[in-house]
């Protein structure tokens, strides 16, 4: 998990202190920072990180972060979303269900999905109810420990 957060770290400064334009070069610099990672776990570092891509004002495209004022405020928007809409949170195996009021199901599982949990595979979401698939060997109290890191607010049940 070390590696990782150091892995998080190394990408936001070479995006802030760089122009780059696509994920080979971005994999470039990881490596010559001593970073041995594939594609696949850049793609989902980015995603992490919420790394978008921008005009640069001639003919390509940079990396930028979100700024960090935006990203806390509109993570405060998707657990006002997620309180406001679930009633209760129950799970068997590596199936989550959250019950919610009528017609919140969508803004409850656009939350949870805008949380980036490492634990979620992904969701579905009903009319009034979601199903979050967790990966393999994640257990249902690993996904509430997760979920309340992010919420504290949400009770205990």
């Amino acid at each position: 998990m070390k590696e990782r957060l150091t892995r998080l770290k190394t990408i936001r400064k070479l995006i802030k202190g760089n122009r780059i334009e696509s994920q080979e070069e971005l994999l470039g610099h990881l490596q010559k920072e001593g970073f041995e990672v594939t594609q696949a776990t850049l793609s989902r570092d980015l995603k992490l990180l919420k790394v978008g891509k921008v005009s640069d004002g001639h003919a390509g495209y940079i990396y930028t972060l979100p700024d960090d004022d935006n990203s806390r405020e509109s993570e405060q928007v998707y657990i006002q979303d997620f309180l406001r809409g679930y009633v209760s949170i129950d799970y068997s195996g590596n199936i989550v269900v959250i019950k919610t009021f009528g017609g919140h199901a969508d803004s409850v599982s656009a939350a949870l999905d805008q949380f980036n949990m490492e634990e979620v595979l992904g969701t579905v979401a009903g009319d009034n109810c979601i199903f979050a698939c967790l990966k393999e060997g994640v257990s249902g109290e690993d996904f509430m420990n997760a979920l309340r890191e992010r919420i504290p607010e949400l009770e205990d049940e």
